[in-house]
C-alpha cells in the first residue's frame, strides 16, 4: 500500500520514517514459557521500570500464557485478578504505557479500568465484545493473526503469508465495524501460533519473517514477538528458552530488516542493540 503507514498506540508513535519501537513484556503468569518473564508482586515494577530505563516505550503483561502448545488453562477470575493488581501497580508507576495481552473480554475490561491502555490481542478480534471495548475505551491495539479456533488456518493456501495477510485483513473488518480508529492499530503475523499447517511450525515462522515485507500491503504498522519463541528453540536445538536470546536477537534483526516497526521482547537492553543496529543498516540499504 503506497504512503506513510503509522499507527500511535497511547501516544507512542509507530511506522514508517520513525525509530522502530521495542515493547517489554512482563507475566504474572507463574504457567509461561518463559519462566525468565515471570514476576510477582513488587518485582513486577521493579522489573517494568528497568525495562523502561533500558529503552522500552511500551510494557505489556500477560495475566496467562497463550502459547498454543502448553496445556495453561486458568480461568477468568485468576486471570483478571492477576491483570487487574498488575495494571494498577504498572500504571501508577511507569511513565509509559501499559499493555495487556488478553483476547478475553472479562480480563481486559478490568485492565482498562485499572490503567493499560492498549489491548494486545491473539485472537484477531474473534469476540465482538472484546472489539467494542477497545473502541469504547479508545485504546490502542495489537491485533495478532491466529488460527480459528479447533482448525487449521492454511488448507489450500498458497503461502503462510498469504494466510497471515487474510487473517490480519479479516481482523481489520472487524476492527473497523466495532468503530476502532485505524490509526490506532498495529497488526503481528502471530510467530509461533501456527502450529498444525501443512508446513511445520518453524518453516510456517522463518518463512513469514522471510516475507515480512508483503504485510505491508494491509496498511498498518507491523509488530514481531520472536523472543524465546519455539521456532528458535526448533533451529538452535535448545528446549530451555534460557538458551535462545542470541537467536532471538539475530531473528528480531531480521525482522527490523524486512520492515517491523515495532517488536516485543523479554529483553530490552539486548533488543534495542539488536534493533539500532538493524534499524542503521536498512537505513543505508535504502540510500
Amino acid at each position: 500500500m503506497a504512503g506513510e503507514v503509522r499507527a500511535e498506540l497511547a501516544g507512542v508513535m509507530v511506522g514508517d520514517g520513525l525509530p522502530v519501537v521495542v515493547m517489554g513484556v512482563i507475566n504474572v503468569s507463574p504457567e509461561s514459557f518463559h519462566p525468565g518473564s515471570v514476576y510477582q508482586g513488587e518485582a513486577v515494577v521493579r522489573a517494568a521500570l528497568g525495562m523502561v530505563e533500558a529503552g522500552a516505550a511500551l510494557i505489556d503483561v500477560g495475566g496467562r500464557s497463550t502459547a498454543p502448545y502448553l496445556e495453561t488453562a486458568v480461568d477468568v477470575v485468576e486471570e483478571t485478578a492477576r491483570l487487574a493488581s498488575a495494571v494498577e501497580a504498572l500504571a501508577a508507576k511507569l511513565p509509559v504505557p501499559v499493555s495487556v495481552d488478553t483476547p478475553r473480554p472479562g480480563p481486559a475490561r478490568a485492565a482498562l479500568e485499572a490503567g493499560a491502555r492498549v489491548i494486545n490481542d491473539v485472537s484477531t478480534l474473534r469476540d465482538p465484545e472484546l472489539a467494542r471495548l477497545v473502541a469504547s475505551h479508545s485504546a490502542g491495539l495489537i491485533l495478532m493473526a491466529s488460527p480459528p479456533p479447533g482448525g487449521s488456518a492454511g488448507a489450500g493456501a498458497p503461502s503462510p503469508l498469504t494466510v497471515v495477510g487474510d487473517l490480519l485483513a479479516a481482523g481489520l473488518r472487524r476492527a473497523q465495524a466495532a468503530g476502532i480508529r485505524e490509526r490506532r492499530i498495529v497488526v503481528d503475523p502471530g510467530i509461533g501460533f501456527f502450529r498444525d499447517e501443512a508446513a511445520p511450525w518453524h518453516e510456517w515462522d522463518a518463512g513469514v519473517l522471510a516475507g515480512l515485507a508483503t504485510l505491508r500491503r494491509l496498511g498498518r504498522p507491523v509488530c514481531v514477538g520472536v523472543s524465546r519463541k519455539s521456532f528458535i528453540g526448533a533451529v538452535l536445538e535448545r528446549a530451555d528458552t534460557a538458551g535462545r536470546l542470541s537467536g532471538s536477537l539475530a531473528a528480531t534483526a531480521i525482522a527490523v530488516a524486512n520492515g517491523a516497526a515495532m517488536v516485543r521482547t523479554h529483553d530490552v537492553a539486548q533488543t534495542r542493540d539488536a534493533v539500532r543496529v538493524a534499524e542503521r543498516l536498512r537505513g543505508a540499504g535504502a540510500r
